[in-house]
């Protein structure tokens, strides 16, 4: 893996398929590694700074039990943990992070602020999420479609449903695209990706053999569909005004029983990024079902806690394929 010693990663856009396969493979040798007691620390003596704009559950506890895991040590740097954007510009982060820190992660809103600190730290840097891209988690789920599928990926049909511009719809359009698969989204027309972004993935697609397609039908997007993948309805950071006409466009692309019956394959299997809003156990849930009478949004309690959920498989694999980024990287 030394090919990708000290790269960023900051859009699987930047890597070649054989490169993303890469990362995939060590990702599960790692896993395995970890499992069977025989894990080899290639990180002793590193030091890794987490800015994270946005708070977060999986790519934090992710990137600290990874780094651990491989004798790394990092420093965490919560919403109101730094000056970055505030008192000092990105760029003048970049530098003095760059300066104690052998590799940097970022989540938070601008795809330009993790660009920026890639340009001037002189470090790796890792995209944790932007509005644009979250390429730790396409690595996680495609890591974890093989462990539930016999096909490879280049043979594995998927299907989005919700957001279709909304940073993981693109950003697995993105990894379908380098990877050869067969990717729908679902979602109004309205909802879709911008020409520009579309341009751009059918042209990697035609090179790899790939194919994203957009469907506003719910019923005939998951048809054949070995997965079905959402997210919320609104990321973090939008208006939460505008959740009443989500809400109206996007419950036909709930994920439920008769949309799991309507693939066609009895072995389809639910994926979510998490957090999910699946019933009113959050103070979210409770705040819609209290404004809009419903009790789940994008994907029912009876399929979220079914035997075709592996969301919780998808959670653990963070860790796993964000270590393999980190060894690739910086071992």
């Amino acid at each position: 893996m030394t090919h990708l010693r000290g790269r960023s990663v900051l859009s699987l856009e930047d890597f070649s398929q054989s490169e993303i396969q890469d990362l995939l493979k060590l990702g599960a040798e790692l896993k395995a590694a970890k499992r069977g007691g025989f894990e080899v620390q290639r990180l002793k003596g590193k030091t890794i700074a987490l800015i994270f704009e946005k708070d977060s559950t999986r790519t934090r506890s992710g990137f600290e039990v990874a780094a651990y895991d491989q004798g790394a040590h990092v420093t965490y740097m919560g919403p109101g943990g730094s000056h970055i954007g505030h008192k000092e510009s990105v760029k003048d982060t970049a530098r003095v992070l760059g300066r104690m820190y052998d590799a940097i992660e970022f989540r938070g809103f601008a795809q330009e602020d993790v660009e920026t600190l890639a340009k001037y730290s002189g470090v790796p840097v890792y995209n944790g999420l932007t509005d644009e891209a979250h390429p730790t988690q396409v690595l996680a789920d495609f890591m974890t479609m093989p462990e539930f599928c016999d096909k490879p990926l280049h043979d594995i049909k998927f299907t989005f449903l919700g957001d279709g511009r909304n940073n993981m719809a693109q950003s697995l359009a993105v990894g379908a695209a380098k990877l050869g698969m067969h990717m729908n989204i679902g979602a109004p027309e309205s909802l879709w990706p911008d020409a520009d972004f579309t341009a751009r993935i059918n042209a990697i697609a035609a090179a790899s053999g790939g194919q994203v397609q957009f469907e506003s039908n719910p019923q005939k997007a998951v048809e054949g569909s070995d997965f079905l993948y959402t997210d919320v309805w609104l990321s973090m950071g939008e208006d939460e005004h505008l959740w009443a006409d989500r809400i109206k466009l996007l419950m036909p692309y709930q994920i439920n029983t008769a949309l799991l019956q309507a693939t066609g394959n009895k072995a389809v299997k639910f994926m979510h990024c998490l957090p999910a809003f699946h019933n009113t156990e959050t103070t979210v849930g409770k705040d819609i079902e209290k404004r809009y009478g419903i009790s789940a949004m994008e994907v029912t309690d009876e399929v979220f806690e079914s035997e075709h959920s592996i969301v919780f498989d998808q959670a653990e694999n963070r860790m796993h394929s964000i270590k393999a980024i980190l060894v690739a990287t910086l071992g």
